[in-house]
């Protein structure tokens, strides 16, 4: 209906389809999720088509694309918000709606480290089916990281110190990422292979 019809924003989706959409066994937010899973698959594909990623308008593959409807995989990524699913942390469940009412006590697990993160979910929770599992893509709000030094200060230079014992030594004042591989005992070995390679004999 959205491709014959012409719809394609949110409103005028959920003006026109949503009285249907739910008579279909949806109730109120998983259906408004559906109507705005459809326009927003109407705009990435004009958006394509915009930036002709599809060849040029009135090709042929420009046509097949814009004159078909999109269409969604059984198993397509469902995006839930959390009057649809809810986590509960402490036993490691979550509470989600389906189509058959809403099922409680569903288990997940994951690496410690994920669990961390997961004390900072903020927003919308994807079900995603991928090589015969489902998993739960949350979206986690989490500070920027600290930026490093700029190149033009002292905390963002490299030091490369020409000597006579190591030709070159770069260090950044960490004695664990000294770089040592042009110091002349290494080079020194790596000149004595390449001349025996060179004559056979050392």
């Amino acid at each position: 209906m959205a491709q014959s019809r012409g719809l394609r924003s949110r409103r005028a989706l959920q003006v026109a389809l949503y009285p249907m959409v739910k008579t279909r066994g949806l109730s109120a937010q998983p259906a408004l999720h559906v109507l705005r899973k459809v326009a927003d698959a109407y705009a990435t594909r004009q958006a394509n088509l915009t930036n002709g990623n599809y060849g040029r308008p009135g090709s042929t593959r420009y046509t097949a694309v814009a004159g078909t409807a999109v269409a969604f995989r059984p198993y397509a990524a469902q995006p839930f918000d959390d009057r649809c699913l809810s986590w509960q942390m402490d036993v490691s469940t979550v509470s989600i709606w389906t189509t058959a009412g809403r099922v409680r006590g569903v288990r997940f697990v994951c690496a410690p480290w994920q669990r961390t993160l997961l004390a900072a979910r903020k927003g919308e929770t994807d079900l995603v089916y991928r090589d015969g599992h489902f998993y739960l893509y949350a979206t986690v709000d989490e500070p920027s990281p600290k930026p490093a030094p700029p190149p033009d200060t002292a905390e963002g230079w490299l030091g490369v110190d020409l000597g006579i014992v190591n030709l070159a030594v770069t260090t950044d004042d960490d004695p664990a990422t000294l770089d040592v591989r042009w110091s002349a005992p290494v080079v020194g070995s790596r000149w004595k292979t390449c001349r025996v390679s060179a004559t056979g004999y050392g």
